[in-house]
């Protein structure tokens, strides 16, 4: 379970600097540049990644469990990954119609799959992972709103339709693949119950 926490906290944490330290990240971009300061913050992230995924696979093997979700809820987290994976992509492309009216929809993405991945499960190390996300994604957003207000950032302003169909399309084939089994093969089960 150390070994999920240590790897939360870096990954997290690397991704809360804007949030909690934004004169700290600042002042490491003035002194270094917006490119080494990109290099630091992804080859934390990566490492912070790599042993948070690897923590929670250790914790899985014995784990702390609160409650077993029925079979059928896994249909309402298939459910809810899909507009999840479409967020996802969204966010990746420049601004159509959904990036504007969602603003931050990576952050909703990671918000709607945190919640859904608790839905399914009742363990001690999905609850740090998953709530843990839940949380530093609505601590983001809040983050945001407030940089907003301080003139600091702006929201995106809708662009062509494109970038909508292709959030759309992309979106999809992301989760027909976790469906088809994407999921199984790097998470070690199916997304569905009965697949």
């Amino acid at each position: 379970m150390i070994w999920l926490v240590v790897g939360l906290v870096l990954f997290l944490g690397i991704h809360s600097v804007r949030i909690a330290a934004p004169a700290f990240r600042q002042a490491q971009i003035d002194a270094r540049g917006l490119n080494t300061w990109k290099g630091m913050y992804s080859l934390a992230a990566i490492i912070g990644f790599i042993i948070l995924v690897w923590g929670y696979g250790i914790a899985r093997q014995d784990p702390v469990v609160f409650w077993v979700a029925p079979a059928w809820m896994s249909h309402v987290v298939a459910l809810l990954m899909l507009p999840a994976m479409i967020l996802l992509v969204a966010s990746q492309v420049p601004a159509g119609r959904i990036k504007a009216a969602v603003k931050h929809p990576m952050l909703l993405a990671v918000k709607i799959w945190a919640l859904a991945h608790l839905l399914v499960n009742g363990d001690l190390a999905s609850l740090l992972l998953f709530g843990g996300f839940l949380a530093w994604a609505v601590v983001d957003r809040i983050s945001e709103k407030k940089r907003l207000r301080a003139g600091l950032t702006s929201n995106p302003v809708a662009g062509p339709v494109k970038w909508d169909i292709i959030a759309l399309v992309g979106g999809l084939v992301v989760y027909v693949l976790f469906v088809a089994g994407l999921h199984e093969w790097l998470m070690g089960v199916p997304p569905i119950i009965g697949m």
